[in-house]
């Protein structure tokens, strides 16, 4: 049973952000208590600690209490799977969202022994997406947190061993056998496999504005196509970027609003002058150049946008029905840098065939070079991904001989 969550803590605290990110990564609901603003909730923070004022303060069931605790205190206290059972697998799927899991439901099916790392929270992205409106076999569309859950049910219906809250920090081909994968997690645990698929994915860059984090699939979005649909007839939306694909996203809300603002934070567009010129010429469109995002205002939902002129230092306040942020993907490969092969931008170098620079070590889903960035791409990628590594496995080391019916 999921305990109740209280979170006390203020806007500015950098531990508090973290701390919320983290539950909401693990779809775990919580109350907030901004003490800045709740004279009753800093009292019970000061009762709580004899005086003292850390946060975030976070109280489960209204009696156990941890101070400014790290990510994996929150996540045993939530009782999730830190620790690998075994020190070798088959194959180690580093990456717990869509490519990861499908990757993980066909190996369970396949006969081979494998363990999902996720280093948040088991789902990816989708699971922290409000609605899905384009995934096959959902006319009505489906919730994120519910498509994730699906996922999740299916691969442990399969009994695939399943680790969250766990960071890779470094893979290598050093294993203690010819031809096997050393993974280093972050917990100093060390796990040898006979393959590995890199499922990590990307992130959306974030403003890092107040309000933010908070609205996320509340009227903050990273994906036009995804979400655009929401917000037919809407008087007005909001886009965060000047780039091609901030205007290319720009441009297919139109389908949606009446009026779309572009609201770009460099002196000017830095776009293709194709899609410049498509913008400048649609009275649908205003644009806002040199100009930055100070805050975004709602509770549960988006209410306002405040902005600010770079140059006069003039702020405003606008009311779109929903905010698309378009400011750049960054690939979750920090941990890859020296071993595994990067491309420029830092995605995963696709040498064919789903493999990496090392053999063994495979790659799937938005952090593979040339992947579409779409939900249902991923979960095809983590499959087709596994037939190669099934492939590989039966090649070198004799093992997913006999896949079950």
């Amino acid at each position: 049973m999921t305990p109740q969550i209280t979170v006390y803590g203020a806007p500015w605290c950098p531990d508090c952000k973290r701390a919320k990110r983290f539950l909401a990564e693990q779809r775990v609901a919580y109350d907030w208590v901004d003490i800045d603003q709740d004279p009753a909730g800093l009292q019970h923070v000061e009762e709580l600690q004899h005086g003292g004022r850390s946060i975030p303060t976070i109280v489960f069931d209204g009696t156990d209490v941890l101070i400014e605790p790290t990510n994996e205190e929150l996540a045993r206290k939530l009782g999730l799977t830190l620790d690998a059972k075994q020190e070798c697998y088959d194959l180690a799927i580093v990456g717990g969202g869509p490519a990861g899991l499908a990757a993980a439901i066909y190996a369970a099916r396949e006969g081979i022994d494998a363990v999902v790392i996720e280093r948040s929270g088991l789902g990816g992205q989708a699971g922290v997406t409000e609605r899905i409106d384009n995934y096959p076999g959902f006319p009505d569309g489906v919730g994120g947190a519910d498509l994730a859950e699906r996922f999740i049910a299916q691969a442990r219906r399969y009994e695939v061993e399943l680790l969250s809250a766990v960071s890779v920090e470094h893979i290598s081909a050093e294993g203690s056998v010819a031809g096997d994968i050393c993974l280093r997690l972050a917990s100093g645990q060390e796990i040898e496999t006979h393959a590995a698929l890199i499922a990590t994915g990307s992130s959306y860059r974030r403003l890092g504005v107040p309000g933010e984090d908070d609205l996320i699939g509340a009227g903050v979005h990273f994906c036009a196509t995804c979400d655009g649909p929401f917000y037919r007839g809407a008087e007005e939306l909001l886009v965060i970027g000047g780039g091609n694909s901030a205007l290319e996203e720009g441009l297919f809300l139109t389908r949606f609003a009446e009026r779309v603002r572009i609201v770009q934070r460099e002196p000017e567009l830095t776009a293709s002058r194709l899609l410049q010129d498509k913008i400048n010429k649609d009275p649908r469109f205003v644009v806002h150049r040199n100009t930055e995002v100070v805050e975004f205002v709602g509770k549960g939902r988006l209410e306002s946008v405040r902005i600010r002129d770079r140059a006069t230092g003039e702020e405003q306040v606008v009311h779109p029905r929903g905010v698309f942020v378009f400011i750049g993907l960054d690939p979750n490969t920090a941990f890859l840098r020296g071993s595994v092969d990067l491309d420029a931008r830092g995605f995963v170098d696709d040498k064919g065939g789903f493999k990496t620079s090392i053999p063994g070590v495979f790659a799937a889903g938005d952090v593979r070079r040339g992947s579409t960035k779409q939900l249902g791409s991923a979960v095809g990628d983590g499959i087709a991904a596994l037939i190669a590594i099934r492939e590989y496995l039966q090649e070198h080391h004799e093992v997913a001989r006999h896949p079950e019916d």
